[in-house]
């Protein structure tokens, strides 16, 4: 029986191998087979979706990465910082700089004095003082009064003075004068009676005083104690120097020393005035120290420069309102 089924078992087994044989053999590809997307090459660039592939694959440059920045918000590390932070402080930047004029670290918001940069223009030049009423006006080395000017408010305070003279070193602005004969009454009432040196002076007067130094002890030394014309106080009219009312030590530096300049460095500033020349802030001030020297700023300004035990420069760190000079 078993011979019965044998031959043409053997052909039905004959006829499969050939029919596997020929399926392996094809070359046509099977749809799961083809590779994923992510690892194919990348299409031509003449179609959409080549485009979109091509634009994957490149580093983008318009938007670049952010972190933050060490006091907070972000940087953007691909394009030009063009905000430098202001020297005050961390005030306002100004936008219209690149970040190339000021190496400022980032975080950095240290206050600096005004001789740092604040006041003092960093190419040296001086500027020229937009109001030179205002009471709490910076005259300095870098900063000038306008040629010629003279304020339109002098009197003579009614205070005792070294010389008998009427003439203009007597004069103060109306609010300074009131102030100073309160001062001197204060002082009196102390025991420790003052007297006038020097308050206002013209332009001229003080282009005579300073080439007259100039002439005696050279430019150099004579900076260190005389102002340029239009850089001194007293042309301010809210200037004084003082002495005793004996006249010991005017202007002098022995004069720090007595008990009349103790006197006004712990009391002057209760009547609006300041010992405008601190010692050990010589180069802050740009001048030596000088305790006969007084300087109006109103009481509430004095008190607080007094209390904090800074210059007025230091003070006032983001500086003044200036013009250019002329050219």
């Amino acid at each position: 029986m078993w011979n019965s089924y044998k031959a043409p078992l053997s052909l039905a087994v004959l006829a499969c191998a050939l029919v596997l044989a020929t399926a392996c053999t094809s070359k046509t590809p099977v749809d799961s087979a083809a590779p994923p997307a992510s690892q194919s090459e990348t299409p031509s660039s003449n179609t959409d979706s080549g485009q979109k592939q091509a634009d994957s694959n490149t580093k983008t440059t318009d938007s670049p990465p952010q972190q933050p920045a060490s006091g907070g918000g972000t940087v953007n590390l691909g394009a030009t910082n063009t905000s430098k932070p202001s020297a005050n402080s961390g005030g306002t930047a100004d936008p219209g700089k690149k970040s190339g004029d000021s190496a400022a670290k980032p975080g950095d918001t240290t206050r600096k004095p005004a001789s740092e940069g604040a006041d003092k223009p960093k190419d040296g030049s001086v500027q020229v003082i937009a109001k030179p009423a205002d009471i709490a006006v910076i005259v300095n080395k870098s900063n000038k009064l306008p040629d010629n000017y003279k304020p339109d408010d002098l009197v003579d305070p009614d205070v005792p003075f070294t010389f008998k003279e009427k003439i203009e070193k007597r004069k103060m602005r109306k609010e300074a004068a009131a102030a100073l004969e309160k001062l001197f009454k204060a002082a009196k009432d102390d025991k420790l009676p003052l007297a006038g040196v020097s308050a206002f002076r013209s332009n001229a007067t003080q282009t005579t005083l300073y080439n007259s130094y100039v002439k005696q002890h050279g430019e150099q030394e004579a900076n260190k104690f005389s102002a340029k014309p239009g850089q001194s106080e007293h042309e301010t009219g809210l200037a004084i120097d003082v002495a005793g009312a004996n006249g010991k030590c005017p202007a002098q530096d022995c004069f720090g020393a007595t008990k009349e300049a103790k006197w006004l460095a712990e009391h002057a500033h209760e009547y609006g005035f300041i010992i405008r020349y601190l010692k050990g802030k010589e180069d802050i001030t740009g001048y030596q120290y000088e305790p006969w020297h007084l300087r109006y700023v109103g009481v509430d300004l004095a008190k607080d420069i007094v209390k904090q035990g800074v210059t007025l420069e230091e003070y006032f760190s983001k500086g003044v309102p200036v013009s250019k000079p002329k050219s």
